[in-house]
């Protein structure tokens, strides 16, 4: 028994939040990438759930080797102010100078996929700037993972469009953005509604600059986007007023 508890306090550096949600810090282990992993309330109430699991991918400012810097804003950050979700959050981090790689984000779902109860067909992504990128280009190369994208301040590649078109797709971008180009994101959305203009919601901020787009990970319908989507189910876009940002 000791054993086994010397083990996992190896892989998994626990932090309680609250009386029953969990936010922990997963080193040492398989994954490509380090990252945060939160634990809803009730996730061990009943051993047979699966549940819902968002991916936060972050952006450039917050790349290097201390974890804590993902808590700066994004769904850690709500998760420290006292957020409760009903999904398993995990949040990587990049090293500095590197970019996203898709196939280092999905080596960590398939970690988690053996320590976690999770349901495969609700497995969304989002990140802001860097993260946008990200995000695009993992849903990309892999859309059978996800139910749902939501890119922010980002953009994507041309060869992605067509498989990104397969799933709901939610991309939001400031025209005053000096940092990454609204560009980017316009190209991106016309690129994927060439393919098929049903699975992709494009939100524009005509007097919104780069930093603002954080706020979109403290409104709820974010969280209603991912929780109402599921692989083989009609797409669901939230109504979204934009003051919401204000």
């Amino acid at each position: 028994m000791k054993t086994k508890l010397t083990l996992f306090l190896v892989l998994v550096t626990c932090i309680a939040f609250g009386q029953k949600s969990k936010l922990f810090k997963v080193e040492n282990n398989r994954a490509a990438y380090h990252y945060w992993c939160y634990e809803p309330e009730n996730y061990n109430a009943n051993k047979d759930s699966l549940w819902p699991v968002f991916v936060f991918l972050h952006g450039r400012s917050l790349s290097g080797t201390d974890l804590s810097l993902v808590k700066k804003y994004g769904l850690i950050a709500e998760v420290e102010k006292g957020r409760k979700f009903p999904a398993i959050i995990i949040a990587p981090q990049v090293n500095n100078g590197e970019s996203w790689s898709p196939d280092k984000v999905i080596s960590c779902l398939n970690e988690l996929a053996k320590t976690h109860r999770i349901d495969t067909t609700r497995i969304s992504i989002t990140g802001m700037s860097l993260g946008g990128y990200g995000s695009l280009y993992t849903a990309g190369k892999y859309p059978g993972k996800f139910c749902a994208v939501a890119a922010f301040c980002g953009g994507g590649k041309a060869k992605d469009a067509c498989n990104l078109s397969t799933i709901p797709v939610w991309v939001a971008h400031g025209k005053l953005d000096r940092a990454v180009p609204f560009g980017e994101s316009y190209e991106i959305v016309e690129r994927i509604k060439s393919c098929d203009s049903k699975n992709v919601k494009f939100t524009v901020f005509e007097t919104h600059d780069h930093g603002t787009l954080e706020r979109m990970f403290r409104t709820t319908e974010l969280y209603d986007f991912f929780l109402k989507n599921q692989k083989g189910e009609p797409t669901y876009f939230p109504p979204f007023q934009k003051k919401s940002l204000n």
